[in-house]
């Protein structure tokens, strides 16, 4: 009775570290779409380069080689780094920051309408 208790409890943490896991693949790719675009330009630029050197020393596709590269870096470091967050046990409901994945607002003022003196006062 014991053992399959355990086993039960075991399945659960595993989905639940399965679902951590991959909040913070979406939230990281998500931040480097967004806030890393000035670095993907950078690294388009590096890439292009690359290719026009690569293509005169190696006989096979530079192209596919260096976007290769860049792209499989990029997932690389998106997957390590949830990796890295999902093993220290940091849970993305417990950052501040992440309150838009959520659906948790801090808005810093409320809207004031036009209308409103007239229309605040009624009971709908």
């Amino acid at each position: 009775m014991e053992l399959s208790s355990r086993e039960g409890l075991g399945n659960i943490h595993s989905l639940v570290v399965l679902r951590s896991f991959l909040v913070w693949t979406f939230t990281l790719t998500v931040c480097w779409l967004v806030v890393g675009f000035p670095l993907v330009v950078l690294m388009a630029t590096v890439g292009v380069l690359a290719t026009v050197v690569l293509q005169s020393v190696l006989p096979m596709s530079a192209v596919l080689l260096v976007s290769g590269s860049l792209f499989g870096g990029n997932i690389l470091a998106v997957l390590v780094g949830a990796g890295i967050l999902t093993a220290k046990g940091i849970n993305p409901q417990e950052v501040r920051w992440l309150s838009w994945l959520h659906g948790q607002s801090s808005p810093k003022h409320t809207s004031v309408y036009a209308a409103c003196p007239l229309t605040c006062g009624l009971i709908q």
